[in-house]
């Protein structure tokens, strides 16, 4: 695979970051602390480098339209100037990447497909824009992305938007995006993340990253702001119950089991890859009433359970773990896991497989942590 290196990579190397390969890209894991990296998103703010996600650009005359067939969300219902979160699937229903698309004019959406897979939905949507009066153009080798993301994103941002335009900021809802003047450029400012705290993130070509990365660490420095690497990122997703590419969601799961039902529009007027296999999953029950499902783990003592580790009832194994750790925020363990439905309800107590020796988990309501709005 090839090595790919962020516009960024000189400031996580000047910042002592360490490194870690990520869906191809070397990405920082941590700078000094992983957790005091932590506690600075959910008490301050924390900075990430996200530069290693796919960007690509869907045009023309026919783009909603492509988009409600090429993804498994109704995207011609997305306002100009918000965001939705969707999936796309193979024609067996396999969830090939879960990403979110941009409403940008009436013509023009930015999909924002995961590291990993970046590559395979551009190819994927060059394949499926045949028939469609569309332009697919990934520029994700173009393109970075870094978040601010805490209490104190805000704040921090309005150091650098002019005040024509600090309402822009401060009253942007949750999934929705505009461009904003920032530190004197235009740039794609979206109300997103991936950490269950408040947040933008700023879409930026290459040439203009590493200024952009060094003013937002200079006036936020009063602000608590930290460079947060993806160590961090991955304790913070956790806490907030969000799936992970690669962990809780594959192609060779679907929708409906990982708890994402609500995601298919499956009313929708127009056919798009992978419905029929959709709806005949949604109508065998699995995930539902049979199979597995996705469901959030406490820990009662004080071991976590990892990534495939077994989950069991009365010694039979009946699951097993996707991700888990020590939640720094709460103060005991969380998991995700899929289990089956028999055992998928809030309350019930379950095992989990630590190396051997059976520690006590209780299935409980997603997501573990929800900041004080």
């Amino acid at each position: 695979m090839t090595e790919n290196y962020t516009s960024l990579y000189g400031e996580h190397q000047k910042a002592g970051a360490s490194f870690t390969d990520f869906g191809g890209w070397q990405m920082p894991l941590k700078y000094s602390s992983e957790l005091a990296e932590h506690h600075a998103v959910r008490k301050a703010a924390g900075l990430f480098d996200l530069s290693h996600m796919g960007e690509v650009w869907v045009t023309g005359a026919d783009a909603a339209a492509f988009l409600d067939y090429a993804l498994a969300g109704k995207l011609s219902a997305v306002a100009v100037g918000k965001a939705k979160y969707s999936l796309i699937c193979n024609v067996d229903g396999g969830i090939v990447d879960d990403l979110i698309s941009y409403r940008l004019g009436d013509e023009k959406f930015l999909v924002v497909p995961n590291a990993g897979n970046a590559a395979t939905v551009a190819k994927l949507l060059v394949e499926r824009a045949a028939g469609f009066d569309v332009v697919v153009e990934d520029v994700t080798m173009e393109t970075s992305l870094v978040a601010v993301q805490g209490p104190n994103a805000a704040a921090i941002l309005l150091t650098l938007v002019p005040e024509d335009q600090q309402a822009l900021v401060t009253e942007m809802k949750y999934y929705a995006a505009a461009y904003v003047s920032i530190n004197g450029q235009d740039l794609l400012l979206a109300r997103t993340g991936y950490t269950g705290e408040d947040g933008f993130e700023i879409y930026v070509p290459n040439a203009d990253a590493v200024a952009l990365w060094q003013v937002l660490m200079e006036n936020g420095a009063d602000q608590g702001l930290v460079p947060a690497g993806l160590a961090s990122r991955d304790s913070l997703r956790l806490e907030a119950g969000m799936p992970l590419y690669g962990n809780e969601l594959s192609v060779s799961g679907h929708a409906y089991s990982a708890g994402m039902g609500p995601v298919v529009s499956l009313a929708k007027e127009s056919d798009f890859v992978g419905k029929a296999a959709l709806a005949a999953i949604k109508e065998s029950g699995d995930g539902v009433t049979s199979g597995r499902k996705l469901v959030g783990l406490k820990g009662l003592g004080r071991r976590a359970a990892r990534g495939h580790y077994s989950v069991m009832k009365d010694g039979a194994v009946i699951g097993e773990v996707t991700s888990g750790q020590p939640s720094p925020t709460l103060g005991y363990p969380v998991a995700l896991a899929y289990v089956d439905v028999a055992h998928a309800e809030v309350g019930t107590q379950l095992d989990v497989d630590l190396r051997g020796k059976a520690e006590p988990f209780e299935v409980v309501a997603l997501p573990f942590y929800k900041r004080q709005k």
